[in-house]
């Protein structure tokens, strides 16, 4: 019997096969290659947006540190102005009560239509 030259040797693998196993191959490799570096950029990419977020953060915090301060500050100012406003209170009743005492003393005349004198005048 005669060779055919066209038939291949049952232990030879078929060159499409072989073909198609290295292209699955390089596809698998550049498919691995183009994966790790998709998951490195992500990577990268998540850590500096969770140090902008966690700037921001501290940002904010401080922004918050310091409205709390301006409101205790408003808080002091209105008490101060609360105490302030009282003293003053007492200090014109003080005076209204010594200006009474002193008209019925005849130590000051009543008063007149027109612009009044000071009433701290007297004490200095």
């Amino acid at each position: 019997m005669a060779a055919d030259s066209t038939t291949h040797p049952p232990h030879s693998p078929d060159p499409t096969s072989e073909a198609r196993t290295a292209f699955l191959a390089s596809l698998k490799s550049v498919g691995s290659n183009l994966d790790a570096d998709l998951r490195s950029q992500t990577r990268s990419r998540a850590e500096k947006d969770d140090e902008a977020a966690c700037k921001q953060g501290n940002e904010l915090e401080k922004l918050a540190d310091q409205g709390r301060q301006g409101l205790k500050e408003v808080g002091d100012l209105q008490n101060w102005a609360e105490l302030l406003e009282r003293d003053l209170l007492i200090v014109e009743e003080t005076l209204r009560l010594a200006d009474e005492e002193d008209m019925k003393n005849g130590k000051m005349p009543a008063q007149q239509d027109g612009p009044q004198p000071s009433r701290l005048r007297r004490w200095f």
